[in-house]
């Protein structure tokens, strides 16, 4: 068991996009990852995403309405829902997902990331 230093973890990758796992609990991992610019739409069917936003501000694109995310907060996409993560600036945010679960769900593309690095 050890402590997990988010900032330094941060400090530790450039890439954009491509989740990051620093930690594993109860089935799930515990990912971060830098976002910059938009994804995809996409959906997950069988999982709920959790997005938690630990610097700058994330958005995410509804088919009916955007939410906001702001340092500190979280929004959780329900399974099902197509969501488009978008990040005006440069956010780093932290993930809370099951160990199954495909960066892009439904879609397969360059963004793709079948298996997370754990670092």
């Amino acid at each position: 068991m050890q402590k997990v230093d988010l900032k330094e973890k941060f400090t530790l990758f450039t890439e954009q996009w491509r989740p990051k796992i620093v930690g594993e609990l109860n089935g799930q991992y515990v990912k971060i990852a830098k976002l910059q610019g938009e994804f995809v739409w996409h959906l997950h069917e069988d999982e709920d995403e959790l997005f938690f936003v630990v610097h700058g501000q994330l958005t995410i694109k509804l088919k009916d309405r955007d939410i906001d995310l702001s340092e500190g907060q979280f929004f959780i996409v329900p399974r099902g829902v197509e969501h488009l993560p978008v990040a005006h600036s440069e956010c780093h945010v932290m993930l809370f997902e099951p160990k199954t679960v495909r960066n892009t769900g439904n879609v397969q593309n360059e963004r793709t990331v079948e298996h997370s690095e754990r670092i």
